[in-house]
């Protein structure tokens, strides 16, 4: 069994993911912190989609959850394999750095950088054993161009993307491709507390996008036909920033 894993899967993004990739083909592993009535919620949409769903929760930042969880988890079912692998959770808590508390900003390094290397390299050794694999990062317009009010989370996606250009060179003899998604302002909880009408004028295409875009494009990095682009940071923003 292959199988596709997507942290912070039960809402947002990470659901249209999840969905996805369901249709691309694969039983999927949603990966949730603590609400576990939105992860079910993903649950029931990736078995309508037609696949498997395994809800498997843990906090990314916490190294010895995602040890307990998920290497629990690959121990169990050494006859299965983690083959795309979605790193989607992260948080957002925004404050001017002149009024930054030191947890504002260690909590979303920890969530979105953190957690990262803590997933990808719990699941690198079967990945690399498998000789073909899929990692996505979801980053964030924040971390290539920096916005103000957000220099934690602005750090914490663009460490992501250096990741992924530096681990794209390791593993590309393996036929693992590594690349990262970065989304501009997205209809999700993540940006509910924004003004969407006066941020959409910003936006060449005058909205916010939509989860299922960015998706859309996580399922075809995710297929055979996306085996040669690698190391790669696409936007997807509307025009907002190139």
């Amino acid at each position: 069994m292959k199988y596709a894993l997507v942290t912070g899967g039960s809402r947002g993004i990470g659901r249209a993911v999840c969905v996805a990739l369901a249709q691309l083909g694969y039983p999927v592993i949603i990966n949730y912190k603590g609400n576990v009535t939105a992860a079910e919620e993903t649950a029931a949409m990736v078995k309508a989609a037609g696949q498997e769903a395994v809800l498997l929760p843990f906090d990314v930042a916490k190294k010895e959850d995602v040890t307990a969880a998920l290497g629990g988890w690959i121990e169990a079912n050494k006859g299965s394999t983690i083959e795309v692998l979605v790193n989607n959770a992260g948080i957002r808590n925004d404050v001017l750095m002149a009024f930054m508390e030191d947890e504002q900003w260690r909590s979303v390094l920890d969530t979105s950088l953190e957690g990262m290397y803590n997933v990808t390299r719990t699941i690198m050794q079967p990945l690399l054993m498998n000789r073909f694999g899929r990692i996505i990062n979801i980053v964030s317009l924040s971390g290539l161009k920096g916005m103000p009010g957000q220099v934690n989370y602005s750090a914490a996606k663009a460490g992501i993307i250096g990741a992924t250009k530096a681990l794209a060179q390791e593993i590309a003899k393996r036929n693992i491709t590594v690349n990262a998604i970065a989304p501009g302002f997205v209809a999700s909880d993540m940006t509910s507390d924004l003004n969407e009408k006066e941020l959409s004028a910003m936006i060449p295409m005058n909205r916010f996008g939509k989860p299922e875009e960015v998706a859309a494009l996580v399922k075809f990095l995710a297929s055979k036909d996306a085996g040669y682009i690698t190391g790669q940071v696409i936007s997807i923003n509307g025009g907002l920033y190139t």
